[in-house]
């Protein structure tokens, strides 16, 4: 198997994907708004994947956040709004902000799952600052790592209610970073001592099966290398002193955080401990290369990924996506600027 998640390039496969997707068996797919048309057509794809490995236990993978982080759009699927509106009840009413997120991510993920979606990279479990970037921005469950373990965790329990698996990330944490990884390399020079506030959220839900590493240099931990290229961030802070011992995804190797061909990014992150390359944009050419210099995947990773697998099931019987919805809203209302 290829230690791999690839990009699709439309709405159906290609005869060359189908070919290539055959041969090369990667760990899972992710689909964007140009694999999304319709709850049919998006089905039949994710149906056309499974049958394509010949397992009903697959990663098909998206970034369904709300808000602007939204892949499946209306008026095909229903709006849901960004992180900030729950961190902001949570400031009013801690107990209904989580089940306010919790009934939200529920309603989310049956959506995903009658399409066929098994993985939703959310939530991001990054603790907010002042200087935190705008990528982040929104996104982000609060300041406090206490309230962002509590939502992040309502989160997902309620995609995990839906049969959906969550993912946290970024880690060992994006919210320090003050540039955007999709374009530069953000360096975080706050020392280990303050960071510990950072790594909370994660080291709290740790034994989550599925997570995500950050194209950002910690001088604290390796003043030379990002999270997802360095040994010592990988093996000291993610998997030791946050202890999440899961399936470690790579932020999107494509962004421009990190240098170098995008089979050498991907050769580096696998040798500095991620166990599968997260590789968007539906490059034939590239993901050809990948699969040809990258080794196979590792006995542990595959261990790894059949937990993430096992995390997968059927929607739990339970409140019907509309009144799971107007739960959420009415709680939302407690907000006085949301109220109305």
């Amino acid at each position: 198997m290829t230690p791999a998640i690839f990009g699709i390039a439309g709405p159906t496969l290609s005869h060359d994907e189908r070919a290539f997707f055959k041969d090369s068996d990667p760990a899972g797919y992710i689909l964007f708004g140009r694999n999304c048309i319709d709850p049919e057509q998006l089905r039949a794809l994710t149906d056309d994947l499974r049958g394509l490995h010949g397992r009903e236990r697959l990663i098909v993978s998206i970034d369904q956040e709300g808000g602007r982080v939204a892949r499946m759009k209306p008026p095909e699927w229903r709006r849901y709004p960004a992180g900030e509106a729950f961190a902001e009840l949570y400031q009013v009413a801690p107990a209904s902000a989580i089940e306010a997120a919790r009934a939200n991510a529920e309603a989310m993920g049956r959506e995903l799952a009658e399409c066929g979606v098994t993985v939703n990279f959310h939530a991001p479990f990054d603790v907010r600052r002042p200087e935190t970037v705008d990528a982040i921005g929104d996104r982000a469950l609060g300041g406090e790592p206490m309230q962002v373990a509590a939502l992040g965790r309502a989160i997902l329990d309620g995609l995990g209610e839906a049969g959906v698996v969550g993912c946290l990330k970024h880690m060992p944490g994006h919210g320090r970073a003050t540039l955007d990884t999709h374009y530069d390399l953000p360096t975080v020079t706050a020392d280990a001592d303050a960071l510990e506030a950072d790594i909370e959220p994660f080291r709290t839900l740790a034994a989550h099966p599925l997570g995500m590493s950050a194209h950002i240099i910690y001088e604290a931990w390796d003043g030379d290398a990002p999270a997802t290229l360095s040994p010592r961030v990988i093996e000291d802070v993610i998997r030791g002193r946050i202890g999440f011992d899961g399936l470690l995804l790579t932020d999107d190797i494509d962004m421009q955080a990190l240098s170098g061909a995008i089979p050498d990014r991907a050769e580096r992150a696998l040798a500095a401990g991620c166990d599968v390359v997260l590789n968007c944009w539906a490059r034939l050419d590239e993901m050809t290369a990948i699969a040809a210099r990258c080794p196979a995947m590792t006995a542990k990773a595959a261990e790894r990924l059949e937990q993430v697998h096992a995390a997968m099931g059927e929607p739990s019987e339970g409140q019907a996506t509309d009144g799971l919805l107007a739960k959420r809203d009415a709680l939302l209302g407690l907000v006085p600027e949301r109220a109305g």
